[in-house]
């Protein structure tokens, strides 16, 4: 496998070892053991599937207290997939990193806890997977504005279609500090 550094530090652009022949294809997407050796020792508690169309836009979302890292991988389609710094105190608050994700590509993209998360289906229809390392609380259920400026998120759309909740979601600078994560160096 071939680790990508991103702009961000922590997050990580995964590229598998992909076995093919006229069959099909085969590729691990995660071992423990074997990721662990490149340094990233991470425990899994809950793994979600997602189902979006065209212009779907989910996120920022991000959970405070008990954050989550997330191993993103998408199973059909493509999407553009994104991370934003939101711990306090650290040099990179506020900036965010992208990468596209599809099935053909079969790219991975780790975001650890203490980052906002958010993608958009640029391809007919995405399905979405992905680990986390802490389970989802309905009560620490966090986001940010997909359009906040501040970010200077490039999304490759410009009237994505949002869930109520997503379109309601405050600008990072509206945020309580005590409702962001803390930065650990």
């Amino acid at each position: 496998m071939k680790l990508i550094e991103t702009s961000l530090p922590g997050c990580v652009v995964i590229e598998p070892q992909v076995f093919g022949d006229s069959r099909g294809s085969f590729f691990e997407s995660w071992n423990k053991s074997r990721w662990a050796g490149h340094g990233l020792d991470l425990d899994f508690v809950q793994s979600n599937v997602s189902s979006s169309s065209r212009g779907v836009l989910r996120g920022l979302h991000y959970q405070w207290p008990q954050p989550q890292g997330k191993l993103i991988s998408v199973m059909e389609g493509e999407v553009y997939d994104v991370a934003v710094d939101i711990r306090r105190g650290s040099p990179n608050f506020g900036q965010a990193t992208s990468v596209l994700l599809s099935a053909d590509n079969r790219r991975l993209f780790w975001i650890p806890e203490g980052f906002a998360h958010g993608f958009v289906v640029i391809s007919e229809r995405a399905v979405f997977h992905y680990l986390c390392t802490a389970p989802y609380l309905r009560e620490a259920d966090a986001g940010i504005r997909w359009d906040d400026a501040r970010l200077a998120i490039d999304w490759p759309v410009s009237e994505p279609l949002l869930s109520d909740k997503d379109a309601r979601l405050p600008y990072l600078d509206d945020i309580a500090e005590e409702r962001l994560p803390e930065y650990q160096p």
